[in-house]
């Protein structure tokens, strides 16, 4: 009788854990979403890639994660979009995720998507003998963006010349009126980055004078995430980071119809996307030479008042969601 009532209750056991079991098996994930805002620069490839085979949404939906794509035109653009809660996280240049920072409380960054030194460089006219080196920048007149990359790289270069800002005629204009500012012959020179270095050079408008390996300038980018978000969703964050850097593989047998799609985001030409690609690692992780080129970019804001206060990067950086 004793084995027989055993025998009963290690079956109605055995009933149970089957049961509990199959409820977890069957029980549903909970259905989220994350809202991705991304630009045309080519220092974001690989997520155009993800985007276009859509390998990033096929790996989202296994955990039931929908992905939501944001286009903006700038980093300034999706700044005030991640701000206004209107997005969820942000690829962006080195200059907009040092602003973006610099409220800690609000903003983290999780990883690299590109650098690229030489995605950087000074253009000059190619029929333009007065300069065949940065010597001869003296007295000439200097365009880029006030308070970008560009900004910064004139600054650097300049110093190391010992010409400085103030034995050059310095104006600012729009990136996308750097052709057109050459042409015109409006200024000498004109400090401008990828695609737009490729696009000029390829038409046989311009020559490089300079790049950013002459200077050691690094040209980190950002993912960058709301705290809160990133606070109950880690996870997903990990995997765009993941599948961010499985696309960077992808860059160089990208079949012809991702290529086209890919070479009218950046407005070029389909054979000119590899050598642009080129240019840029597409490493994940946060090093400590990326921490130190986004605090260079911190100390030239501070000088030119675009930035209120000489904070540390360490402190907005969390390296959790990456794992080599």
């Amino acid at each position: 009788m004793r084995k027989s009532r055993n025998f009963l209750l290690f079956l109605l056991s055995l009933l149970s854990l089957i049961s509990i079991t199959g409820c977890k098996k069957g029980r549903k994930l909970e259905a989220r979403s994350v809202r991705v805002a991304i630009q045309p620069s080519a220092a974001f490839i690989p997520l155009y890639i993800a985007r276009y085979t859509k390998s990033l949404e096929n790996v989202l939906a296994e955990k039931n994660v929908t992905i939501i794509w944001q286009d903006f035109e700038s980093g300034p653009s999706i700044n005030e979009s991640l701000f206004a809660d209107l997005s969820d996280i942000g690829l962006i240049g080195d200059v907009p995720t040092v602003l973006a920072l610099e409220k800690s409380n609000r903003m983290k960054m999780v990883g690299v998507p590109a650098r690229g030194p030489n995605a950087y460089a000074m253009l000059v006219r190619k029929d333009d003998n007065s300069i065949n080196n940065i010597n001869d920048l003296k007295g000439k007149k200097i365009a880029t963006v006030f308070g970008s990359t560009g900004h910064n790289f004139s600054k650097k270069l300049l110093e190391k010349t010992g010409i400085g800002f103030e034995g050059v005629e310095f104006c600012n204009i729009s990136a996308g009126d750097a052709e057109y500012a050459l042409a015109s012959k409006s200024v000498d020179a004109v400090v401008i980055w990828e695609p737009n270095i490729t696009r000029l050079v390829d038409k046989g408008l311009v020559k490089i004078l300079a790049q950013g390996e002459d200077i050691n300038l690094r040209g980190t980018n950002g993912f960058v995430v709301r705290e809160e978000y990133l606070a109950q969703n880690k996870d997903i964050i990990s995997m765009i980071l993941k599948e961010y850097e499985n696309s960077a593989g992808q860059i160089e047998t990208i079949n012809q119809e991702y290529q086209a799609k890919l070479a009218q985001a950046l407005n070029v030409s389909p054979q000119e996307i590899l050598s642009i690609a080129q240019k840029y690692d597409y490493s994940v992780a946060i090093t400590q030479e990326d921490k130190a080129s986004l605090q260079d970019t911190i100390s030239f804001l501070v000088t030119i008042n675009n930035l209120t206060s000489q904070y540390q990067i360490d402190s907005c950086i969390d390296n959790s969601c990456y794992e080599e």
